[in-house]
């Protein structure tokens, strides 16, 4: 497919295309997965400690355990961001510290730092949950729907 849209192109649009693709940077894709699935099992290994804490130190059981740990890791992450450390983790194991909830604290944390010279409210605040309202708008529908399809399951189909 890409190369017939390579053929349709113009004489000069394919000798730039085929200059393109000579100077294209290769990318070490193994290397980069094998990064991110080291840096991102890491994360979870980390979150898996600070739940054991929680239940053997805290009296929390394994079910409730979950939303604390989730708290402490993006508390540790927003540490981390502020102090501009997360960001080199980012760059070194790309999607391995993004995908985690980790991520996700980097992404809130980050945008607030930017846009801190705009003031609290409008500055912080509002670009803060730019990205985290459109994620917990998801979660909430995403619930919703797995609710319903679990009520209709277990009221229709006898469950």
């Amino acid at each position: 497919m890409a190369d017939n849209k390579k053929k349709n192109l113009p004489p000069n649009a394919q000798r730039y295309q085929a200059f393109a693709d000579k100077r294209e940077v290769k990318r070490p894709l193994l290397k980069n997965c094998i990064k991110a699935f080291l840096i991102g099992g890491f994360i979870c290994f980390i979150g898996q400690i600070i739940s054991t804490i929680y239940v053997y130190f805290f009296g929390f059981t394994e079910q409730t355990a979950g939303n604390p740990t989730v708290a402490t890791l993006i508390f540790i992450t927003m540490f981390l961001t502020g102090f501009g450390v997360y960001d080199r983790i980012g760059q070194f194991a790309g999607a391995g510290s993004a995908v985690p909830v980790t991520g996700f604290g980097n992404a809130v944390i980050s945008s607030a730092i930017e846009h801190r010279s705009e003031g609290l409210i409008l500055g912080v605040g509002g670009n803060m949950f730019k990205l985290a309202g459109p994620v917990i708008v998801y979660g909430v529908f995403s619930a919703f729907v797995i609710a319903l399809i679990k009520t209709i399951l277990i009221e229709w189909g006898g469950l």
